[in-house]
């Protein structure tokens, strides 16, 4: 079992990219509240990231180096609360930070702030991206000779995806679905996390908007249902290639499962293959993936450090294994 990574403050929701050679981590910063439990997720109340490297995940124990504060809601002008899980990008030269947080009506959206180094600091844009909504942006620039790109992103609950059912813009939103009333009973079909390309400033949507990524069960080629609730996208979306391959992982957030699907193209559809990590100490569970040094490590997080206080988590790490088919695993595979 790992080791926390980092044990002076408590962190979350890594996003994990190598940039130059280094591995570097971008996760949500939890702190100490009042705020007691609740599906909506208020004692998740995070107000600034940090930027952590480390020279491999393979050494015991890692070396990690915290870069400081990079991006604090009172530098961002549209921000009320709860800045959730960010991640980040890298695109002609340039560091993108993506970031979700309540606006001033208490309306997720997600943002972006731009440095000129992977350790930032991020200097953000004064609006929202127009046209994005909800929690978990993950950005995936492909290897294509366009470097195209794209935003995948939404959580369910707290993560307001469920008030966005008459459609994918920020028009659409219906108070009337806040809390847990996402889709329910026989033959209803589970949300879609949704995905946007982002244009070539990494700035805002491309033309197209946002749409649906749809998720397919293997053994009906339909969508996975609603009342699905150990294979169903609840938040935590995270997209990788391997072998010409798109995996996009996400968690099944009130059963704990993070879960991946496999398809042909970044805007898919993708075709459910598994889990790749069972349920961990604590609520919630969100990750990433990355190769490094040829080899491939999941980071994720628990709430060990902190004895079990579920918006108290702290990162880990563990290497991720793939069989000749490319079926992903956390233990050794022949």
């Amino acid at each position: 079992m790992s080791p926390p990574l980092i044990t002076h403050l408590y962190t979350a929701d890594p996003s994990a990219h190598v940039f130059d050679g280094k591995l570097y981590i971008y996760p949500s910063h939890d702190r100490e509240t009042d705020i007691q439990f609740n599906d909506n997720g208020d004692q998740y109340d995070m107000v600034d990231y940090h930027v952590f490297s480390l020279d491999s995940p393979a050494a015991h124990p890692p070396k990690v180096t915290d870069h400081g504060v990079v991006l604090s809601a009172r530098d961002v002008p549209w921000v009320d609360r709860q800045m959730w899980a960010p991640d980040a990008a890298r695109r002609g030269g340039k560091y993108y930070l993506y970031f979700p947080a309540r606006d001033k009506e208490g309306v997720f959206r997600i943002g972006v702030a731009a440095g000129d180094t992977p350790a930032g600091p991020f200097a953000p844009d004064p609006e929202p991206i127009p046209g994005s909504f909800s929690i978990d942006p993950a950005a995936f620039v492909d290897d294509d000779a366009a470097e195209s790109a794209y935003l995948y992103f939404g959580g369910l609950w707290g993560g307001q995806l469920q008030c966005y059912q008459r459609g994918n813009a920020p028009e659409c939103f219906d108070e009337k679905w806040l809390g847990a009333k996402e889709p329910a009973g026989e033959g209803a079909r589970a949300l879609f996390p949704k995905v946007a390309r982002l244009s070539d400033d990494m700035r805002s949507f491309a033309g197209g908007g946002v749409r649906d990524l749809v998720i397919l069960a293997p053994e009906t080629g339909e969508p996975i249902e609603a009342d699905d609730h150990e294979r169903r996208f609840f938040e935590a979306a995270w997209m990788h290639k391997r072998g010409g391959k798109y995996y996009f992982s996400y968690s099944t957030g009130d059963t704990h499962f993070l879960v991946y699907a496999v398809g042909t193209s970044p805007l898919g559809p993708f075709t459910y293959a598994g889990r790749l990590l069972e349920p961990v100490l604590g609520w919630t569970t969100h990750h990433s993936v990355v190769e490094f040094s040829g080899r491939w490590w999941l980071f994720y997080h628990d709430c060990e450090l902190s004895g079990g206080v579920n918006h108290l988590r702290s990162v880990k790490v563990r290497e991720v294994f793939y069989d000749g088919e490319g079926r992903m695993s956390t233990e050794v595979v022949g």
